[in-house]
């Protein structure tokens, strides 16, 4: 197994691409589109030939988290509760005015990805985060039976890394 394993991407994957073609390991299923971590080499050969920048190389052992001192955690949680403020905000619009309701609707969308961006991109929610495993020890505790489940597949697979 190489430094990394290919990614793929559903949100944006149209399945039908030769990218799925070209695994020398046989890693891709051709059905489903799933990537099977196992038998993936790292090649990046499946990244290179996908026309919707689908697939992408993410590193087997993430690097540490870099520590983030006061100012800038306060300023992440500025732009974040701003941002939920301005939901807030724009759905109480959408009861009141069903007209505009796609752009309302696209707006509350848009905060909600930038959100989830700023934090994942400031390395606040990194995978191997204290900060993530403290979210998922609470989603084991409060969650319902599956949340439950899935939240302790998580923890056993992701080791703490800060």
């Amino acid at each position: 197994m190489g430094k990394s394993h290919a990614y793929r991407n559903l949100k944006i994957c149209s399945k039908d691409c030769l990218c799925l073609f070209v695994c020398p390991t046989g890693a891709t299923d051709n059905e489903t589109g799933q990537i099977d971590f196992e038998k993936c080499i790292g090649c990046g050969a499946c990244a290179k030939a996908c026309p919707a920048r689908a697939i992408t190389m993410v590193p087997n052992k993430m690097p540490k988290q870099q520590p983030k001192n006061q100012v800038v955690i306060s300023e992440l949680f500025k732009i974040v509760n701003s941002k939920i403020e301005q939901n807030k905000i724009l759905k109480s619009l959408l009861k009141e005015n069903k007209e505009d309701s796609r752009l309302l609707k696209s707006l509350i969308h848009s905060n909600k990805v930038m959100v989830e961006d700023i934090i994942r991109e400031a390395g606040y929610m990194l995978p191997q985060s204290k900060n993530t495993h403290q979210f998922l020890e609470d989603i084991k505790a409060n969650g319902d039976e599956t949340s439950k489940k899935i939240a302790q597949t998580l923890l056993d697979k992701i080791e703490i890394n800060e």
